[in-house]
């Protein structure tokens, strides 16, 4: 009983941070027009990104605090620490490998490449680089707890993996409103409920996710200079 509760809040918490844009982003942006910064919506959306889900991070870690059996709902034995890290960095490579699926079955059915989701965050993140702890750290953290923990772990004991992995896989696709994509993201949300799965620690599903995303931020900042020094390393004797 003290698990749901504990998850509820959570999610509470998680639909106050999503809402909270509608009254915080604009006031930040009178603040910010005020102070004449270049781009002030972008600037505003970066700095509500980093301080709505760095205070809800730090609110649901504190009721997960109080609840000491809030991250064991798995049954079975916990991967030891080491071997939960080591999944966690598998996990990142498995995502990887299953995008790059999704991406082939996307281009055959004419999806364009390129997400739109990911391309505003690194837009913002180049705005305020405050913003890339929301993207790699943040992020990852209450999207686990949400998807993986809450969802996967509630539907697991009631029917079976394959079940629970799909629902939390579509609803976390869902919930990046990039539906063009919903392929590519729900195949990484179905193989982080697994991770979550092989380890029974969320901890694991969390490393791959801050994994992908700090990837995804690091190729998109610096992509071309990367690009240059292995073009410039390959042509050496």
């Amino acid at each position: 009983m003290k698990q749901q509760k504990t998850g509820l809040y959570i999610l509470i918490v998680y639909c106050v941070m999503q809402l909270s844009g509608a009254i915080f982003a604009p006031l930040l942006l009178i603040l910010f027009k005020s102070m004449d910064v270049k781009n002030p919506p972008l600037v505003a959306s970066g700095w509500w990104v980093f301080l709505s889900m760095g205070i809800a991070t730090l609110v649901t870690l504190l009721l997960i605090r109080k609840d000491n059996n809030f991250l064991r709902p798995l049954k079975g034995k916990q991967s030891p620490i080491g071997q939960t890290i080591g999944w966690g960095v598998v996990g990142f490579f498995l995502v990887f490998l299953g995008q790059g699926v999704a991406a082939t079955i996307e281009l055959k059915l004419g999806v364009e490449p390129g997400s739109e989701n990911t391309a505003q965050f690194i837009e913002i993140a180049h705005a305020v680089p405050w913003a890339i702890f929301s993207i790699v750290i943040f992020a990852p953290i209450l999207e686990e707890l949400i998807f993986r923990r809450i969802i996967f772990g509630s539907l697991f004991p009631k029917t079976n993996f394959f079940v629970a992995a799909s629902v939390s896989a579509i609803v976390f696709a869902i919930i990046h409103f990039d539906f063009t994509h919903i392929l590519l993201y729900a195949v990484s949300g179905f193989i982080f409920a697994f991770i979550y799965h092989k380890t029974k620690r969320i901890v694991a599903s969390i490393i791959s996710h801050m994994l992908l995303n700090g990837f995804v931020v690091l190729f998109q900042f610096y992509g071309e200079a990367i690009q240059k020094f292995l073009e410039t390393y390959s042509q050496m004797p």
